[in-house]
Formats: structure tokens, sequence, C-alpha cells
């Protein structure tokens, strides 16, 4: 283990133990990124309860539908490790700002839309602003806490997302039980415009590399400890901080085809759940309540999956959690309307729940200085999955109808079941103790 690695040296609050005043800050700066967070996540969840009225108004299949949830979110994805490489050198607080301000400027554009392809192209741009988001803001706060409080920090950041996820459909209903569906993505892209310049203008605006700032930070606390041996050592022992900074490739890809399937469940899920229940005969009303409740159960399972993983170990939360989100996969379509405020609360905890799991668990696989883009590899992966999902199961509605998809969709589900006894091997004996060095 080199010196800067040590848990001397950056375990307090992920950067050498002389950085006080920074971590004083820390639970500033966690608020403020916590806040991007919620607005971040209430721009694309608000778009969700929107897609029957944009499908109804522009005539679009269940197929194209799943393309564009898929747009918005694989736009998102794609450019989530070069933000994240990117952060390393410039900064996050700049990145996050100007990636919730193209956001934005995508939803207000998307209501000047006529047409399927120009739809098309202005999610696009929407999703290219979130690229920011998730990499960077975790990769932040990863390092702003110590071993003992990241868990609890990065919960807090995603619990944020999802407080914004339960106002989203309310920012976006309101707009349009007045002006139509145009109206709702004008309300909610305004709401990211404001809250990109305020951001900009009360946080602090962060530059420089990330690396370099540890090393001149340790120099700085430990008098005469950064020689050119000591560097030597980093640079020997620290070869995947050079590539990636992730220290063991099976288990974190072990996590990272956990997350894909999860992703996947969540992201088709999240896209066909309006037909599912405007087939139950819900108003568009009860529709954003519908959803107010799905995001607020998600909110408490992100919240709540973290602490039952710290009890009963994360692989018995995940099987758990899984199972229960492939039985309300295939039991909700089956759901009367009076039975599906009831019957998507434990579905949303679930669905949820198991990404607090997850997010928590990659921080220990990386080295602090190049979190950014392990956590945009991870990130990519899962969203790939996500916006792939809308399209595949949403082609399969096509064919064989809602009932048949999300019955495919449970049952694909459930193989995360079998992948986290592999998981859980991967923690065990030397690789878990290569996460602890």
């Amino acid at each position: 283990m080199s010196e800067l690695t040590s848990p001397t040296a950056v375990d307090a609050v992920g950067w050498p133990p002389a950085r006080r005043g920074f971590q004083s800050r820390a639970g500033w700066h966690l608020a403020s990124v916590a806040s991007m967070h919620a607005v971040s996540d209430a721009l694309f969840a608000g778009v969700y309860p929107l897609l029957p009225l944009i499908a109804s108004d522009l005539h679009l299949s269940y197929g194209q539908v799943g393309a564009v949830k898929a747009i918005l979110g694989g736009a998102s994805a794609l450019l989530q490790v070069p933000a994240g490489m990117l952060a390393e050198t410039v900064g996050e607080h700049l990145l996050l700002a100007a990636g919730t301000g193209a956001v934005g400027l995508g939803l207000i554009a998307m209501a000047a839309t006529a047409t399927f392809i120009p739809l098309l192209i202005w999610t696009a741009l929407a999703g290219i602003g979130g690229n920011t988001q998730h990499p960077v803001a975790n990769a932040l706060v990863s390092r702003l806490f110590g071993d003992a409080r990241r868990p609890q920090a990065i919960g807090t950041l995603n619990f944020a997302g999802d407080i914004g996820k339960i106002a989203a459909p309310f920012i976006g209903g309101l707009g349009a039980y007045y002006y139509g569906w145009r109206g709702g993505v004008i309300a909610l892209g305004i709401t990211g415009l404001v809250f990109a310049v305020v951001y900009a203008l009360a946080v602090p605006v962060t530059r420089g590399s990330v690396a370099q700032a540890m090393r001149d930070q340790f120099a700085a606390s430990t008098p005469g400890a950064v020689t050119r041996h000591t560097l030597s050592i980093w640079h020997r022992d620290s070869w995947r901080v050079r590539a990636w900074g992730i220290r063991n490739p099976g288990a974190y890809g072990a996590l990272t085809a956990t997350g894909m399937l999860d992703a996947a469940a969540r992201g088709a899920a999240l896209a066909l759940l309006p037909f599912v229940f405007d087939r139950a005969s819900l108003t568009p009303a009860e529709t954003s309540v519908a959803f107010a409740v799905l995001f607020g159960a998600g909110a408490a399972g992100k919240f709540l999956c973290g602490p039952l993983a710290t009890r009963a170990g994360p692989t018995v939360t995940i099987m758990v959690t899984e199972i229960v989100t492939a039985s309300g996969l295939i039991l909700i379509p089956f759901a009367p309307k009076a039975a599906i405020l009831w019957a998507i609360l434990p579905f949303g905890f679930s669905l949820n729940g198991t990404s607090s799991v997850l997010y928590g668990l990659v921080a220990p696989f990386v080295d602090p200085d190049q979190r950014g883009r392990a956590y945009g590899l991870f990130y990519t992966s899962t969203l790939l999955a996500t916006a792939s999902a809308p399209v595949i199961y949403g082609a399969i509605a096509d064919i064989v109808g809602l009932t048949g998809s999300f019955a495919v969709l449970g049952m694909i589900t459930l193989a995360i079941v079998p992948l986290a006894h592999r998981w859980r091997r991967a923690f065990d004996g030397a690789d878990h103790q290569a996460v602890n060095t």
C-alpha cells in the first residue's frame, strides 16, 4: 500500500487529515450537491407522467415512446466517463451547473416540436446535460467523507434525488394541467435553468487536478513525506490510479452487472407504467399521484436499504428487494384501480432500494483521486441498460401486450438472485481483503 492511499493519509474526509477547513465545509458541499441532485432527477422524472400525453399528441407507438425514453437515458450515459475525467481537471461544481442548465434548455426545446424526429433531437440534448450529475456528484461526496460516514453521505445524496422525483410529477403535472404536455416540459425546463444559475452563483467554483491536490495536501500535512521515493511508490503500487482507479476488477464487474439488470428493470417499468395506469382508467392527475407515491416509496427505499444492508448484509438485502421488484412487475398489470396505489408502495421501495446499496459499494473499490471516471464507468453501464430496456420491452409490448412485457421483465429481473451469489463470493477471502487495503 502506498503512503498516499493509506487510511491515515486520506481516510478522514477522502483527503489528507490536515485539511480540516475542507472537512468543516463538507456539510455545505453535501447540501449544495444534494440540492443539485434533487433538481436534476426531478427534470428527468417529470417527463415520465407526460409520455402518454406526448404519445397521444404526436401519435407515437409504444416502441416510439420507448425510443424517447431510451434517448433521454442513453444520451445521459454516453459522456459520463469523459465528464468524470473532465471534473478531475476543471472542477466538479462548474460541470454540475452547466449540465443542469443544458437539461433545462433541452426540455424547453422539446415543447417546440411537432414531430417524432425533432422530439428525439431535443430529448438527446436534455440527456447530454445529465451526464455530469451522477459520476461527478458521487465522486465529490465520496472524497468529502471517510469510510465511516461515506455510506450515509452517499445515501443522503441519492435520497435527495428521490425527493426531486417526488416533486417532479407535480411540477410537470401542473404545467400539463393548464397548457398540455408542452407546458409541463417548459415548467420543468425553467426550473432547471433557474437552479443552474443560482447554483453557479452560490457555490464556489473549484478548479485544478484532483490527484495533484491530494499530493499537495499530503505534503502540507506531512512535511518531507512526499519525496521522489514516495512518488515512486505511488506510481509503482497504484498502476490502477493512472488507468481507472479500480482496485478489484472482479468485484467491480459483479457490482456493475447487478446494477445493469436492476437499472433495466427500473427503466422499462418507468417507461411503461403510465400505460398500465392508463389502462386501469387512472386520470392524468391520478397518474401523477401514483408516480409521486412510487417515487416517495423509492426515496424511502434508498434511505432505508443502506441501514438494512449494514444489518442483514448487502447480498441478502439485494436478493429480497429484487424478488419484491420482480413480483410487482408480474402482478401490478393485473391490479385493479383501487389496489394500484397500495401495490406500488412496496414495489417502489424495492425498485429504487437496490441501487442505494450498489452505489454505496462502489467507492471502496476505487482510489479517491479517480473516482469520477470509475463512477462514470459504472453509471455509463447502468444508464445504457436503463436506456435500452424501454426500447426492448416497448417492442415486446407491441407484440405480446403490456402484461406479457411486464411478465418477461419480471422473470429476467429474477436473474439478479443467482448473480448476487457470485457477487457475494467476490467479496469473500482475498477479494474482500483487497477492498480494504
